[in-house]
């Protein structure tokens, strides 16, 4: 509380010219103090597939019993149809499949407006060529196209130079009004996804930033829908840094939700709002004086490092992990309050993954999700995991969050009905939810046959660790001994008991990695996906396999050993997946 008692003031500010909240902030929140609790809820299987998938595939075959009473379906392919958009975070990962799905699924789309940061628009061009039109994710696309590839791209995708950090989005008025007259549908997939951001960035970006894209909609003359990403982290979802040996990093999806007890939760399907399942207390005009406080007091490094604490200081004193699911509730709050009679729709996925099928399988943006844990055993050779075996590791592949956006833009896209819709994007509500310990199982099975080094050992069992200090004390041991026998196949005979400066620094690293997944490699809750599971329902047969969703089809181990774990290795050696 350092930092907060240091800025502590009682002045409100208006911010972006609206008002937002006004009580005073100090009590936690009620909804997140109360952590989610361990279950022993029996594992069932549910699966459609048993073989293995190695070519695209376009559709997904529902089960038996989801046959009957089957609708005419939601009119997905004629709402698309000339339609236009504007997506905001256009380069990130779920954002690119959701580009490429929409282009191949209706070609006679109208044109897709992506808000992209750069200084001119040579340079917003450069970046639409490079990270999207370059991207292997569109080789179907191109194969489709053939030669007038390029052509057909750019006469769909439009870059905008924008910042949803900005006031009116950083557009100039002209480049506005030109929008504001031709969308159809707002896409907001953009944000600040370091777990422990400076809070003034993250607070600009990432509370505010929903509430500019509404006021920018509500001045848009067709606009028939605002959609925004949630990506399941606002209640109980971060973004970790993964920091590989090159120091590139990556970001990492995981639950925030610490498990305590022995009584299983459910998670609603409900948005947040303060005053309802967010305490009233929290002023979000006070949190941004205090974060315009400390950037007032603070200067360079100190200024970082301060911005930094103070952010999971405030986060942690109303029930959060970090200070981005933080703010990012925050966002939908100011949504939930702001919308007028706006249509709103809000998908909140669980860890998003690789490609299940679309546009073909195992296609992966970076070091994410999962991956880290993987490396870490796969790749270094570190046996140990902190975590439970049997919790749950709610996963969902990109394509089928991409397909359920699709079917949720068609059904509330066109009525007018100025409602808000929030969609639960998951897998642990399902008979065959995966297990932390199934995910390694699998994993483990498949690095022996086809590792990610060579080597003449074979990797050993995981262990599975519910401590800490049982953890780094077997980390470290195991880094000694690698040191060991790395000096003793030198020449060397003497063995060392201490670890290396470079063993130190490998060991610290582990140690913070397990220390920012501890509280969420214990989760046993569940999604509440009763809308989600609704919308499959008002869908057609087709449309069902053109959209499909349905994550009870997947057969988890083929999906993690033929596609998932294929795709880790393409990124891993860069495009070759061995």
């Amino acid at each position: 509380m350092a930092i907060t008692n240091l800025l502590a003031t009682s002045n409100a500010i208006r911010v972006d010219g609206v008002n937002l909240f006004s009580s005073f902030p100090g009590k936690p929140n009620d909804l997140l103090a109360r952590r989610l609790s361990l279950t022993s809820r029996k594992v069932q299987t549910c699966c459609c597939y048993g073989e293995t998938l190695l070519k695209p595939m376009t559709h997904i075959t529902m089960l038996e019993t989801e046959t009957t009473g089957v609708s005419d379906g939601l009119g997905i392919i004629s709402f698309l149809k000339g339609k236009s958009y504007l997506v905001t975070g256009a380069t990130g990962f779920l954002a690119k499949v959701l580009i490429e799905k929409l282009l191949r699924a209706s070609p006679e789309i109208g044109k897709i407006f992506l808000l992209i940061k750069a200084n001119d628009q040579e340079s917003a061009n450069k970046r639409l060529y490079d990270e999207i039109i370059s991207s292997d994710l569109f080789k179907l696309l191109k194969q489709i196209h053939g030669s007038s590839y390029e052509d057909f791209m750019k006469s769909k995708l439009i870059p905008v130079i924008g910042d949803i950090a900005q006031e009116n989005l950083g557009f100039d008025s002209e480049i506005a009004a030109m929008i504001s007259d031709e969308i159809d549908v707002i896409i907001g997939c953009g944000g600040r996804t370091t777990f422990d951001d400076r809070y003034d960035l993250a607070l600009n970006v990432n509370a505010l930033g929903p509430g500019r894209l509404l006021r920018f909609a509500k001045d848009c003359k067709k606009l028939k829908l605002y959609l925004h990403y949630s990506t399941g982290k606002s209640l109980y979802f971060c973004e970790i840094v993964y920091v590989t040996k090159s120091f590139q990093t990556c970001f990492v999806s995981l639950l925030i939700a610490y498990v305590t007890g022995k009584k299983e939760d459910k998670v609603p399907e409900t948005t947040l709002s303060i005053g309802g399942n967010i305490t009233s207390d929290l002023n979000i005009e006070f949190e941004l004086k205090l974060a315009s406080e400390a950037v007032r007091m603070f200067h360079g490094s100190e200024e970082i490092k301060k911005l930094k604490e103070l952010g999971m200081e405030r986060a942690q004193q109303y029930g959060w992990e970090n200070t981005y699911t933080f703010t990012k509730a925050m966002g939908e709050s100011i949504i939930h309050s702001q919308r007028g009679d706006l249509p709103v729709v809000i998908i909140r996925p669980s860890i998003i993954e690789s490609s299940y099928k679309e546009p073909f399988p195992g296609w992966l943006q970076g070091i994410r999700m999962s991956a880290p844990l993987i490396l870490a055993y796969g790749k270094d050779h570190i046996p140990h995991l902190l975590g439970d075996y049997q919790s749950y590791w709610d996963m969902i592949p990109v394509d089928m969050v991409v397909n359920a956006t699709i079917a949720a833009m068609a059904k509330h896209g066109c009525g007018n009905v100025p409602e808000l819709k929030l969609y639960n994007v998951t897998s642990t509500s399902h008979p065959n939810p995966l297990r932390l310990g199934e995910l390694m199982d699998f994993s483990q099975q498949h690095l022996r046959d086809s590792p990610l080094r060579e080597t003449t050992k074979d990797l050993d069992c995981i262990k599975f660790h519910s401590s800490i200090e049982s953890f780094t004390s077997s980390v470290s041991n195991t880094i000694v001994k690698k040191e060991r026998e790395a000096k003793n196949g030198e020449g060397e005979a003497e063995p060392h008991t201490t670890l290396t400066m470079k063993g130190k620094r490998k060991l610290k690293y582990f140690e913070s990695l397990a220390k920012i997944y501890q509280p969420y490699l214990f989760f046993q809750a569940w999604f509440d996906d009763t809308n989600t599971r609704s919308l499959i329902q008002e869908m057609s047969m087709e449309e069902r396999k053109m959209f499909g969703f349905d994550v009870r089809c997947i057969d988890w181990k083929n999906y993690i050993v033929n596609v998932h774990l294929e795709g880790i290795k393409r990124v891993v050696f860069g495009g070759r997946s061995s």
